[in-house]
């Protein structure tokens, strides 16, 4: 025994050294202690019972993921014109299949597919742009979502009388009604080879804050205008104050047009889009959109630093006065129209693909499922039915 007691204390001193999953005390009011994966692939995972999760019930429904790859969107995106219109950015030449994960309490329970991708997430991209919306707030470059955007930019983008009217807060809810042309792109969605099968036909515009249109040329105006107010490139903006803290990994992109770059204190910077409906957006790994949806779970908590305001988390996902079950550029369920399986409470980033981060607090859930057909209710009801306790 004399000769094992050196070996022994060794032992007992790497194992006190080895780092732990970071478990840190929740803001006031809630007395759980989280878990915060650290960064790269050391995710903890759990065994579904572990997590109060019926293991039949889950092992269904990501059968059920797996077998619902979407028929809409080609491996190879030959359809992305005919669907979206002359596109300004570029395509990856083939995506992967479906893939995707779930969270319960943090913890990886159940994943498929290849999650490390990093691929275009189309629309989600819109509540990463409403996010950085949130951190210019808190860092008091802008007083308040409220606020018009010629308050602050001053670049003819907002000179006429009608789009001097439009607040931040019209932008990320959609209902802006700016009027003008980005990168090519009207506001009118006027033309099939602009347009593509999303053309429209021209309508009488009305009050700012008054009409909900979902919208990606004035979403790219938001951009626009979010670069300015930062002074700096967004993707820099996410990756330093979002990306590196949640631990995201470094494969993910946000792509630009061709034609987007402009000039801001003197210095070319690429303005980026809402999506990738006319190529380019986010380019972005399954791994890296569940660390993204945990700290809205957490409500913009990240182990012992508090990225978002917990305000701006609530004002992103409370709805709108008009328009669809809709918060800051994040779809609600406060209906329970969109997935009448799941809570009133839950919300998602949503993208055309399908591509979806589902966000269920009440149950403390994240799913993330890329390439899906369309109707994510279905998994939703599936994992909530396997949930125990």
């Amino acid at each position: 025994m004399p000769r094992l007691l050196p070996y022994l204390l060794l032992l007992l001193s790497l194992v006190a050294c080895t780092p732990r999953p970071a478990r840190v005390a929740a803001p006031a009011g809630d007395t759980t202690a989280h878990y915060y994966p650290p960064p790269g692939d050391a995710w903890e995972r759990r065994q579904p019972e572990a997590a109060g999760l019926d293991d039949t019930l889950l092992a269904q429904a990501v059968l059920y993921a797996r077998w619902n790859e979407t028929t809409q969107m080609p491996r190879d995106f030959s359809t992305q014109e005919e669907i979206f219109g002359k596109l300004l950015g570029p395509m990856p030449k083939r995506r992967g299949g479906t893939n995707g994960l779930i969270l319960r309490h943090g913890y990886i329970v159940a994943e498929w597919g290849d999650t490390g991708a990093a691929e275009p997430t189309y629309s989600a991209a819109k509540s990463f742009l409403s996010t950085l919306l949130g951190l210019a707030i808190d860092r008091k470059l802008i007083a308040s979502p409220t606020d018009p955007v010629a308050n602050y930019i001053r670049d003819g983008g907002y000179d006429s009388a009608h789009n001097r009217k439009v607040t931040w807060e019209h932008h990320v809810q959609q209902t802006s009604e700016w009027e003008g042309e980005m990168w090519g792109k009207k506001h009118d969605f006027v033309g099939r080879e602009a347009f593509g099968k999303g053309e429209r036909t021209r309508r009488p515009l009305q009050e700012p804050g008054t009409h909900y249109e979902y919208n990606d040329v004035r979403i790219n105006r938001l951009a626009l205008s979010l670069l300015r107010v930062w002074g700096r490139p967004l993707p820099e903006v996410l990756k330093t104050e979002i990306m590196d803290p949640v631990g995201a990994s470094d494969t993910w992109q946000y792509v630009p047009y061709a034609n987007s770059t402009v000039e801001v204190d003197g210095k070319p910077m690429p303005s980026v889009s809402g999506g990738t409906r006319w190529g380019g957006g986010l380019w972005i790994n399954s791994r890296d959109e569940a660390r993204f949806g945990y700290l809205f779970l957490r409500r913009g908590r990240w182990g012992d630093r508090q990225l978002v305001s917990s305000d701006w988390i609530k004002k992103a996902t409370t709805r709108g006065p008009v328009g669809p079950d809709y918060g800051y550029l994040w779809w609600l369920n406060t209906e329970q129209k969109a997935w009448p399986s799941a809570p009133a409470t839950s919300f998602a980033a949503i993208g055309a693909g399908s591509n979806i981060i589902w966000v269920d607090p009440e149950h403390d859930l994240v799913v993330v499922w890329r390439w899906h057909n369309g109707n994510p209710d279905e998994l939703f009801k599936r994992v909530l039915a396997a949930v125990r306790k």
